[in-house]
C-alpha cells in the first residue's frame, strides 16, 4: 500500500513538473507583456511626450520665425492694365491720346517700420517658445500632484485594509466568546461598529484613487489606469533659499514676460515708423494703335512717377497709436516685475513649508509614532492574555492608523512642497 502511494505520488510530481514546464513559456509571456510600475519619472515622460498645448506653441512659434522673413521683404507689387483716353465714339486707333495701359506700382516701407516688423516677429516667436517651455513645467507639475495624490490615497488605503482585517479577527473573537457567554453583546457591537467605520474609509480612500487617475489620466491618457509605484520619489533635499532665488531669473514664466516686453517695445518703434514719409513707385507702358496725319505710325507711351506719402494730416491718429503702443510697453514691464515678485513669495512659502513639514515629519518619528505603536502593541497583548478590554484595543488602534496616516499626509505634503520648489527653480532631481 506504501509503494503504491508512492509511485502515485512521484507520478504526480511528475505530471505537476510536465504542466510548469508547458505553462512557463506562456507564463513568462503573459510577464513580459504586463504593463510595468508607473513611477513618477515615467507619468513625466509620457505627459511631456503627449502634450499637444506645447506642441501647438511650438507651431505658432515657427509661424512667427517664417513671417519674421517675410517682413524684411518688400510688400508685394501691383500690376495695373486699363484703357486711357478711350474716344466715345470712335475707335481704339482714331484719337491720338488713346492708349492701352500695363504698370506696376511698388510700395517701399521704411527700413524703420521693416525692421520693426522683424524685431516684433522674433519677440513674438521667442515668447511663444517660452510659453511653451512654462507649459512643459505646468504639466509637470500637474502630474506630479496627481501622481502623489494617488499615492497618498493607495497608501493610506492599504494601511486602513490592514487595520480592517485584524478588526475583522476581533469580531470573530468576541462572538465565539459571547457564544460561550464570556463577552457581552456590547463588546460584539462596537467591533462591528469600528468595522464599518473603516469600511467607510475605504470606500472613500477608493474615491480619491480614482480622482486622482483621472486628472492624472488628463495628461498620460490611459496609462494613468496602470499600477502605480508604492513609493514616494526619492528627491534630493532643495538646498539654501539664496541658491534657489539665484534660479529664478530662469523662470520660463518670466522670460515669457520679457518676451512679451520685448513686443511691446517693437510696437513703440513700428507706431513710430508710421510718421515717417514712404515712397511709392509706378511704372507704365501704353500701347498706341493708329498713324499720324503723316502717314507715321503713333508712339508707344512710358511713364514713371513716385508717390510720397507724408502723414501730415494723420499724424494726430498715429500719435495716438504711438502712445498706445509706449502705455503697453510700461505696462509689460510692471508686470514683469510683479511676477518677478509673486515667484519670489512663492519660493519663499514653499521652501518654509518645506522645512516645516521635515521638522514635523522628524517629531513624528522620533517619539509620537513609537509611542503610539507601543502602546497599540501594549494593549493588543493585554488582551490576548484577558488582561485587557476591546475598547482599549479598538481606541489604541485606531489612534495609532490616524497617526501613521497623518505622518503619510506630512510625507507627501512635503513632496508637494518639493514639486512646486522645482517647479520655481528647475525640475527637482532625483539623489545620486
Amino acid at each position: 500500500m506504501a509503494v503504491a502511494d508512492s509511485n502515485k505520488r512521484q507520478r504526480a510530481s511528475g505530471a505537476i513538473a510536465v504542466a510548469f514546464a508547458l505553462a512557463a513559456p506562456c507564463l513568462a509571456a503573459a510577464a513580459s507583456n504586463a504593463p510595468a510600475t508607473l513611477s513618477l519619472a515615467e507619468a513625466e515622460r509620457l505627459a511631456l511626450q503627449d502634450d499637444l498645448g506645447a506642441v501647438a506653441l511650438l507651431e505658432e512659434a515657427q509661424a512667427f520665425e517664417d513671417r519674421t522673413i517675410a517682413a524684411g521683404k518688400l510688400p508685394a507689387a501691383q500690376l495695373r492694365f486699363g484703357m486711357a483716353n478711350f474716344p466715345i465714339s470712335g475707335g481704339f486707333s482714331s484719337e491720338g491720346m488713346t492708349h492701352a495701359q500695363v504698370g506696376l506700382r511698388q510700395r517701399f516701407p521704411t527700413a524703420a517700420e521693416r525692421t520693426a516688423t522683424q524685431q516684433r516677429e522674433t519677440a513674438n516667436a521667442k515668447l511663444r517658445r517660452t510659453q511653451a517651455e512654462e507649459r512643459r513645467d505646468r504639466v509637470r507639475l500637474a502630474v506630479r500632484h496627481a501622481w502623489l495624490d494617488g499615492l497618498l490615497a493607495r497608501r493610506s488605503h492599504g494601511m486602513v485594509a490592514d487595520l480592517r482585517a485584524l478588526f475583522a479577527d476581533l469580531v470573530d473573537i468576541e462572538r465565539s466568546l459571547y457564544a460561550v457567554g464570556s463577552k457581552s453583546q456590547r463588546d460584539v457591537l462596537r467591533a462591528e461598529f469600528e468595522g464599518s467605520q473603516l469600511d467607510a474609509r475605504l470606500v472613500g480612500l477608493t474615491q480619491q484613487e480614482a480622482q486622482a487617475r483621472a486628472a492624472l489620466s488628463r495628461w498620460i491618457g490611459d496609462a494613468a489606469e496602470r499600477r502605480m509605484a508604492d513609493d514616494p520619489p526619492d528627491w534630493a533635499d532643495v538646498g539654501p533659499l539664496p541658491t534657489l532665488q539665484s534660479r529664478l531669473a530662469a523662470h520660463p514664466a518670466l522670460a515669457a514676460s520679457t518676451a512679451r516686453v520685448d513686443v511691446e517695445k517693437a510696437e513703440i518703434a513700428l507706431a513710430e515708423s508710421l510718421l515717417r514719409p514712404m515712397w511709392t513707385v509706378d511704372v507704365g507702358y501704353g500701347y498706341r494703335d493708329g498713324s499720324h496725319p503723316n502717314g507715321l505710325p503713333r508712339s508707344d507711351l512710358a511713364s514713371a512717377s513716385a508717390t510720397l506719402a507724408l502723414p501730415v494730416f494723420t499724424r494726430p491718429r498715429h500719435q495716438r497709436g504711438v502712445d498706445a503702443a509706449q502705455a503697453r510697453y510700461r505696462a509689460a514691464i510692471a508686470s514683469k516685475d510683479d511676477m518677478l515678485r509673486q515667484l519670489a513669495a512663492d519660493l519663499r512659502g514653499e521652501h518654509q513649508r518645506w522645512l516645516d513639514l521635515g521638522r514635523r515629519i522628524a517629531v513624528y518619528d522620533e517619539a509620537i509614532l513609537a509611542n503610539a505603536g507601543a502602546v497599540a502593541d501594549s494593549a493588543l497583548a493585554a488582551y490576548r492574555s484577558e488582561a485587557g478590554d476591546l475598547a482599549t484595543v479598538v481606541r489604541s488602534q485606531i489612534d495609532l492608523l490616524d497617526i501613521q496616516l497623518a505622518r503619510l499626509q506630512l510625507v507627501v505634503e512635503r513632496h508637494r512642497a518639493q514639486a512646486e520648489i522645482g517647479y520655481l527653480t528647475g525640475p527637482t532631481e532625483p539623489k545620486p
